[in-house]
């Protein structure tokens, strides 16, 4: 049986659902929420083939070298160690979600994928829902921006399946303004699913990706990273939107020759965490703040919760304003 890491437990299961009535009256593109990034790359099959979203050569290394070269994309694939309950427990709320499907394989079954294949997406789909069924003041963002392999049929399967699995805790979209979680609670809303594909248009329940733009540093140096951070805040969309900022550094193809055997989270990950995450604590939620916040290996520091005391600032701020 897998064990769960320790100081990991679900001390935020009901983070949302506590808030004070002043945040939770907020719209939501206000607060600060914690994300994952990859979110689904806790697990990963080694004997499945490599994935459609991977270059050429990664593909012709792995003909040549099937099991080394798999280890290695297994140690710069995979972002995170915690399941799907295991992030909700922690205080997650925003999944970053890659999807596709097996190109050998008959039928329309959808996988996540990360350079190599995950679980199947119903499964984790289900996982959040029980999830959501237990604790029924906590909202999720599930972000499905990265489709590979996939026809129109792959599409209509994907879509179908959140609609079953979710039913009527889908979210509509309407305007981002309104979405509060006073809103959600009284419409018995959990789920906002975000679908960067034109399949999903004129569907009700599937919003448009550009909703929820999540601008990308592509570096892997932690002080380009954060200038980055602090443009695109400043650039944040006054109007429709909620924001997405991505506080990770992204491996170049020198990078995983030099850390090789090391992979993204000795290699890479953990020597910059702490200046990422004191940028974090800096931060402030709010109009031109932050919102969703994104990492790396989200039990490797106290994570989610700073994050979430990140809101504290607002309610100091409410309490200042004149009557």
């Amino acid at each position: 049986m897998r064990t769960r890491p320790a100081g990991i437990g679900n001390v935020n299961a009901d983070w949302m659902g506590s808030l004070p009535s002043k945040l939770s009256a907020m719209p939501l593109k206000y607060l600060a929420v914690p994300g994952s990034h990859d979110s689904f790359t806790f697990w990963v099959d080694v004997h499945a083939p490599v994935g459609p979203d991977q270059k050429a050569y990664v593909k012709y290394l792995v003909t040549m070298f099937s099991v080394l070269a798999k280890k290695v994309m297994v140690k710069w694939s995979m972002t995170q160690n915690l399941t799907f309950r295991e992030q909700l427990d922690a205080g997650i709320r925003y999944f970053d979600l890659r999807v596709s499907s097996k190109p050998s394989e008959p039928g329309s079954e959808i996988y996540f994928i990360h350079g190599l294949f995950g679980h199947k997406v119903r499964d984790g789909l289900l996982e959040i829902n029980s999830f959501l069924g237990r604790h029924k003041k906590e909202v999720v963002f599930l972000d499905f921006n990265h489709y590979y392999a996939m026809d129109a049929e792959h599409h209509v399967y994907l879509i179908h399946m959140l609609q079953q699995v979710f039913g009527s805790r889908l979210c509509s979209d309407c305007a981002v303004e309104n979405i509060t979680l006073n809103f959600l609670w009284e419409k018995k809303y959990q789920v906002i699913v975000f679908y960067h594909h034109p399949s999903a248009q004129g569907i009700p329940v599937m919003w448009p990706g550009n909703k929820i733009p999540a601008p990308w540093a592509n570096t892997t140096e932690p002080n380009k990273l954060i200038q980055f951070l602090e443009t695109t805040l400043k650039e944040r969309n006054k109007q429709g939107s909620f924001h997405v900022t991505q506080a990770i550094l992204t491996p170049t193809v020198n990078t995983v020759a030099k850390g090789l055997v090391w992979g993204l989270r000795d290699y890479l990950v953990e020597r910059n965490l702490p200046v990422i995450m004191s940028w974090v604590q800096t931060q402030r939620p709010g109009k031109d703040g932050v919102n969703i916040i994104t990492s790396d290996f989200v039990e490797l520091t106290d994570f989610a919760n700073i994050v979430i005391k990140l809101n504290n600032v607002l309610l100091s701020e409410s309490e200042c304003k004149p009557r």
